[in-house]
């Protein structure tokens, strides 16, 4: 380690390329190792410390500064990899719900959802597959064998939906899920077709519609969600929470036409709506990934929403969505 000759104290820093190269030369010249400390103002054990960590084993006379600088930055860069999710249970489910087709926003917000002991994030999932799970690559939307860089998208979608109310300003009868009038919503996508599903989810009773939509526009978003609320009692619709696709910018629209408050999740934190995208992870399982969806019938579409509002759940004491809401209308 250097030693700040202007300072008393010593400073600890590594060597860096050109302090090695002159240990190269020194040391081929047969000076001592504390006579190359002396010249580079280090400490001697750093030289004696950098000739055996950083030389050829072949080569124990020889040192070579440019492998000497390879090694270093190799050691360097191993030292700053980090263990991504390093709780089992959590790894089990991530390695479940992939095997299920799930996306990383879906597994979090499950994970948020029903495990309320356990918490991580769809960022900390990405990390982790390109970190220390590479074979779930595939199982990724994209698929990108490199993740690609996250400041240059966000600076893309952030201000394009005008006049959102962000999930902060959210009142806590919401957060709490204290009341049956609290809405999320989302779309569910095909690579094999513009053809989308929009989602939305009553987050108490957990109650799911779906409507399939030919593209997902903002202005055919807009329709089906308000086509299948329009019909929900007004005091069982006060608000809509959305991520930030750019299918939701119509919201006032939305606002305007339910008489509903919308909110948006913070950019990329699309767990922060977690019941509807565990809701799609549902859903996937009867529409896998590359399913064409302009070839489902709206038939099997209400199909799976049936399906899914009388499973009875666990969370709402192995009653049905379908009850739940029921209740509440009565």
């Amino acid at each position: 380690m250097a030693k700040n000759s202007r300072n008393e104290k010593n400073v600890y820093q590594h060597l860096n390329q050109k302090q090695r190269d002159k240990i190269a030369v020194h040391y081929s010249r047969g000076k001592k190792q504390y006579e190359i400390a002396k010249i580079l103002s280090v400490h001697p054990s750093t030289i004696s410390r950098e000739l055996k960590r950083n030389s050829q084993a072949r080569y124990s006379q020889e040192y070579f500064p440019s492998y000497a600088q390879e090694k270093a930055d190799q050691r360097k860069s191993e030292s700053r990899k980090k263990e991504r999710i390093k709780n089992p249970k959590i790894r089990e489910i991530i390695s479940e719900k992939f095997r299920e087709d799930w996306s990383p926003e879906q597994i979090a917000g499950y994970i948020n959802s029903e495990y309320p002991e356990l918490h991580t994030n769809h960022e900390s999932i990405y990390l982790y597959v390109y970190n220390d799970a590479r074979e779930f690559i595939p199982k990724l939307a994209r698929s990108h064998k490199k993740r690609q860089n996250r400041q240059q998208k966000q600076g893309k979608r952030a201000s394009k939906i005008p006049n959102r109310t962000m999930i902060t300003e959210r009142p806590d009868v919401i957060n709490q899920k204290k009341r049956h009038s609290d809405w999320e919503g989302d779309t569910v996508v095909s690579r094999q077709s513009k053809a989308s599903l929009v989602v939305i989810r009553e987050r108490k009773s957990q109650l799911v519609k779906i409507r399939k939509i030919n593209s997902r526009t903002a202005k055919n978003t807009r329709i089906a969600i308000v086509s299948m609320m329009k019909h929900i009692p007004a005091k069982l619709r006060k608000s809509i929470t959305f991520d930030n696709g750019l299918e939701f910018a119509e919201h006032e629209l939305i606002a305007s036409k339910l008489g509903v408050k919308t909110f948006f999740c913070n950019a990329y934190h699309s767990w922060e709506k977690g019941g509807v995208e565990n809701a799609n992870g549902l859903i996937r399982r009867y529409l896998p990934k590359k399913t064409n969806f302009s070839l489902i019938s709206d038939g099997y579409i209400r199909y799976i929403e049936n399906q899914l509002n009388n499973r009875p759940r666990k969370s709402l004491g192995f009653k049905t969505p379908n009850q739940v809401f029921r209740n509440c209308t009565s």
